[in-house]
Formats: structure tokens, C-alpha cells, sequence
């Protein structure tokens, strides 16, 4: 007879150092507490978060598979070898949601190849949340994940962003390293019209969690250290 194949759980984890447990459903306790086989980001940070969650579970028992940007695409079937032999796999990221803006959406792909169950658990997307607390359109929106670097082309994109949030309603969110985030903020506020409102919420979930609502004219008149504070920005004209 054959094995009943597991299932791919899609385990979200905490947005910064804050208690799970503030976060997180107690179902992700569970899912962290029965599962020994994951597919993650950093082995380190994986590690941390399952003690952080289930400090009794015994770290030995723990196996571990890697999926970043290092990772060939051809490697990443065999990581579901364990739900073939009847054992659950667990997909983390190393913050919020795995799949969304996230290379564990490769790992779910190939799940779904195989025939094999995904569930997905409840937990905290910063990109979500920002738009929730930005007073934005949230019923049409697009992440545009990061924007060009050289500071031409980041200009025409956010240009363009701007110009298709005013032909369509559509609230425009997009990312970025969080060392530049000062430098994209700058950039924004020069780029778009004074009346564009922007949304700028970092730390999200965190005690110095910051969603600020403005024009890019008011913006203009206020300091905000944004370096090194993951942040979502969202215009909306």
C-alpha cells in the first residue's frame, strides 16, 4: 500500500525580534512543534525561530533544506522527498510570510507539480499590513517588489508607478534594501506631484513600528530615519 504523501506547510515567522507568540496563531506552534524537515532561507535563523516558538523541540532532530538566491532551480524537487515518504515539510522564511516575495513560492510550484497538499498558515505580511494602515485602494494594488537602483531608471519607475495609480485607482507598493531607504524616500519625494499621497510604514508588528499617511509636500517638512528599518512604501495619486 502506498504511503499517504505529507503535506507542504507554508509557515509564516515573526517581522523582527518580537514574541511569537503576539503574532502568531497558536496553529503555528503546533505545525513548528510536529515538523523536523524545512526548507528555509538561513539554516541560523531558522533555527532560532523554531526555539524562539517551541524552545523543548529537540534542534538534532531538525533537518534542514536551503532555498535563496544561490539555490538552482533544479535542486529544489528533491526537497520534497520527506512528503513522499509520508513526513510534512515545512517552508520558512526569514520574516513574515513564505511565498510572498519570498523564494519559497519555488518550493510551493514544484508542490503543486508533485501532487502534493500546501497549506498555507496564517501570519503577519508587511505588505498586507502596510496597506491596511495605509487608507489606500485595497481593492486594487500591486507589489512591485524592488525598484531599479541607478537613479534614472528610478525615477522613470516611479513616474510610471505614479502614472498608472492615477489612470487606475491602483495603490503601488514596492521595497527596498533597508540601508537605501532614506535614498528611495529622497527619491520619491522628487520625483512624484506635491499633491501624491505616500504611505511610509516600517518596523511593522514591532514596538517602533512607524505607518505615516502624507503628500509628498507635507513629507517634504518631516524627518524620518528610515536606515536599516525594513519598510513598505506605497503611493497612491
Amino acid at each position: 500500500m502506498d504511503t499517504k504523501k505529507g503535506n507542504l506547510y507554508l509557515i509564516p515567522c515573526t517581522l523582527g525580534d518580537t514574541p511569537p507568540l503576539e503574532v502568531l496563531p497558536l496553529l503555528v506552534k503546533k505545525a513548528i512543534e510536529e515538523i523536523d524537515h524545512y526548507i528555509v532561507e538561513h539554516e541560523k535563523n531558522a533555527r532560532r525561530f523554531i526555539k524562539s516558538i517551541a524552545p523543548r523541540k529537540p534542534q538534532p532532530s531538525l533537518h534542514f533544506n536551503l532555498i535563496n538566491k544561490f539555490t538552482d532551480d533544479s535542486e529544489i524537487p528533491s526537497m520534497l522527498a520527506p512528503c513522499h515518504d509520508g513526513f510534512d515539510v515545512g517552508v520558512l522564511s526569514d520574516a513574515g510570510c513564505p511565498g510572498v516575495a519570498d523564494p519559497g513560492a519555488l518550493a510551493v510550484a514544484a508542490a503543486h507539480r508533485q501532487g502534493i497538499r500546501v497549506v498555507p498558515l496564517v501570519g503577519p505580511s508587511s505588505i498586507l499590513l502596510a496597506l491596511m494602515g495605509s487608507g489606500f485602494n485595497g481593492q486594487n494594488f500591486a507589489f512591485n517588489g524592488y525598484l531599479p537602483i541607478d537613479k534614472r531608471e528610478r525615477r522613470q519607475e516611479i513616474k510610471r508607478l505614479e502614472r498608472l495609480s492615477a489612470e487606475q485607482s491602483q495603490s503601488q507598493l514596492f521595497i527596498e534594501t533597508p540601508y537605501r531607504n532614506n535614498q528611495l524616500l529622497e527619491s520619491i519625494l522628487n520625483t512624484v506631484q506635491p499633491e501624491t499621497l505616500v504611505c511610509v510604514a516600517c518596523d511593522i508588528t514591532l514596538p517602533t513600528e512607524y505607518i505615516k499617511t502624507m503628500p509628498a509636500s507635507v513629507w517634504g517638512k518631516t524627518k524620518v530615519d528610515l536606515n536599516k528599518r525594513p519598510t513598505i512604501f506605497i503611493i497612491q495619486k
